[in-house]
């Protein structure tokens, strides 16, 4: 069995600590030691890189490529899934090596890449969306009839539900299908262009019941959740992550601190609607509005959960733009407040606990999977990381090698984030 031996560079390795001198091995793609002085089989130089654990994005949709209803209803059914074939991979080429899909990936999807198939990161998917009706993820429209952003079909049901014993059923149904988590929204959003982004949605029995039912198959429960009432409906009932949380209160950020409940900002988002906006993509006015409006507040619910030391997890929301861009995210999270090296342990550690594979993922430490991003220069210095990524690994082998010719993402250009 190789030991392959990378050496001469610096090592950031997800536990908190700084970038030090250090060499690693790789061997049955694992972690086996870590030190100085180490040898191998075969030497990668390291000189004037630094390595990373391979990163973690925790809100993605690979099935999507920005959103633009006009393009969407003169795309092919079958197209999107193509698509992600590219998104996945120039996902890989940020040193991304594990997603949470948030919605659109079925398990064929995440097959594919298992199989090796295609070309990924490790994928857990959500397959779609459970709302109320009237709620984010009803796609009903004024002139009468539905306009979806992804058609139903039988990996990818619908996830309208209203009451308690819809509730039961449909979460049985999505875990049925592959979910290897529960995606619910408690508020409107910013997409949905009949719904509210200040107005919660659901009762507490009903996501009491959704959350024992993900509980009892041992699924964690993420809510889209930018409204304070929905944000807290969640934190009350047991959701283990909140997604966006525009609207955060002082009361809402107690309430997570006490319930040890993440946020996954999402900062990137609503900035990516505006670029589409600015592009020209075919979206609702009031779709754009709700974007000017929650801009400057989600960054001061963010910065002040931060402060106030909630447990954050990187992600992105990588498919409302384009895709290729998910570092992008880490700087934005500086601007309210992290230091570099906690936004990226947002990026590595931190979103693997929140993911629940952190025995395995998240960090260069001896027995875990060799995943590894080797970046040029220095890793703390953000707000360039994502075009200094120059080799992907995944169980120690080489999976991406982005160097400086990366080709453009596919989608909406540099609207992605």
């Amino acid at each position: 069995m190789t030991r392959t031996l990378y050496a001469g560079g610096q090592v950031f390795d997800g536990t908190g600590t700084p970038p030090a001198g250090a060499d690693v091995v790789v061997e049955g793609g694992r972690f086996v030691q870590i030190g100085s002085g180490l040898d191998g089989d075969a030497r990668i130089d390291c000189t004037g890189k630094t390595l990373l654990p391979g990163l973690i994005d925790c809100h993605v949709h690979v099935m999507f490529s920005g959103i633009d209803l006009l393009r969407m209803v003169q795309t092919p059914f079958s197209y999107p899934f193509y698509e992600a074939i590219h998104n996945l991979r120039v996902t890989l080429d940020q040193g991304i090596t594990t997603v949470r899909d948030a919605g659109g990936a079925d398990l064929g999807v995440q097959q594919a890449v298992a199989d090796g198939l295609i070309s990924g990161p490790r994928m857990q998917i959500s397959l779609n969306m459970i709302s109320q009706t009237g709620g984010h993820g009803d796609d009903w429209m004024p002139f009468g009839a539905s306009l979806p952003l992804l058609m139903e079909h039988p990996g990818r049901p619908s996830g309208i539900v209203d009451g308690p014993a819809e509730m039961r059923r449909k979460v049985r149904e999505l875990i049925r299908n592959g979910a290897d988590v529960i995606k619910v929204a408690t508020s409107g959003g910013v997409l949905s262009a009949r719904s509210d982004p200040r107005h919660g949605h659901f009762r507490d029995e009903e996501i009491a019941v959704l959350v024992e039912e993900a509980t009892a198959a041992g699924r964690f429960v993420m809510a889209h959740a930018q409204a304070t009432d929905g944000i807290k409906l969640a934190i009350r009932n047991g959701v283990r992550s909140i997604e966006h949380g525009i609207f955060l209160d002082d009361e809402a950020i107690e309430m997570m601190l006490a319930a040890g409940t993440w946020l996954v900002p999402t900062l990137a988002a609503p900035r990516a609607v505006l670029d589409l906006a600015d592009a020209g993509a075919g979206l609702p006015q009031t779709v754009i509005d709700k974007a000017r409006m929650v801009v400057d507040i989600h960054v001061e619910s963010v910065r002040r959960a931060i402060d106030a030391g909630v447990a954050v997890a990187m992600g992105t929301d990588s498919g409302v733009g384009a895709h290729g861009y998910n570092l992008r995210e880490v700087a934005l999270m500086t601007e309210c407040g992290m230091t570099p090296g906690q936004a990226l342990h947002a990026t590595s550690l931190s979103a693997a606990r929140l993911l629940g594979i952190d025995d395995e993922l998240g960090s260069i430490e001896v027995g875990k999977r060799a995943d590894l991003a080797l970046v040029d220069g220095d890793p703390l210095d953000v707000a360039t990381l994502g075009a200094r990524i120059r080799s992907v690994y995944a169980d120690g082998r080489l999976v991406a090698a982005p160097g400086a010719g990366r080709e453009h993402p596919v989608g909406q250009g540099e609207a992605g984030e």
